[in-house]
């Protein structure tokens, strides 16, 4: 997607390919500032260039993680909470996003369940945590297991995501946040088209 630091470019075998725009603006909740932002565009790929070139890098990766399929936004939130984080994690912090990349690998609803509690054992306030909710929230249901199932929200997943990605961008060092976000907007560019998406440990 991205095209150096200033712009989008979608390739032919994206996993954005064919995306419905209407339906991620809605989950995103960014139909009226996309329009209001007066962005003419028909495909998911033509606003997040829009965003992208006038410099609106945080909707930018806001509006991916609702537009990038679910393991693959899992995926990339534990890439930019990787990039981000210190040397040293909380075990149970170290515990959710392991927990989430294991369910990116194998998808189920107890690795979901596992990972949910790990997130809440490490307090919810770090972007591991926050991938290992959308995990929870990208299963079949967000009910006990033997409980009648009961399916999560069609946005929640989105929204953990976009919460760990924007975690990630400002963790330790909020001036940092503009080139974390064009580093993250690398890592959805390559996991959108079949790549692991991974980037460097950011130096201390």
């Amino acid at each position: 997607m991205m095209a150096g630091d200033s712009g989008m470019q979608m390739h032919a075998n994206s996993k954005l390919a064919g995306t419905n725009l209407a339906d991620v603006l809605e989950l995103s909740g960014m139909a009226d500032d996309i329009a209001a932002s007066a962005i003419r565009a028909d495909t998911i790929e033509r606003v997040l260039s829009a965003l992208v070139a006038s410099g609106r890098t945080a909707d930018a990766a806001r509006l991916l993680a609702y537009a990038l399929p679910r393991r693959e936004a899992v995926w990339w939130a534990c890439m930019c909470a990787r990039h981000s984080a210190p040397a040293t994690l909380p075990d149970a912090t170290e515990a959710a996003r392991s927990l989430a990349e294991n369910w990116v690998r194998q998808p189920d609803e107890d690795t979901g369940r596992q990972a949910m509690e790990a997130a809440r054992r490490a307090g919810l306030q770090s972007p591991e945590s926050w991938a290992a909710v959308a995990t929870f929230w990208s299963g079949m249901s967000i009910t006990a297991s033997g409980v009648l199932p009961v399916p999560p929200a069609p946005h929640l997943a989105g929204t953990a995501v976009a919460s760990a990605v924007a975690l990630a961008s400002v963790r330790g060092n909020a001036s940092r946040r503009d080139a974390r976000l064009t580093a993250f907007l690398r890592s959805a560019q390559d996991i959108a088209t079949g790549g692991a998406g991974r980037l460097p440990m950011e130096a201390a």
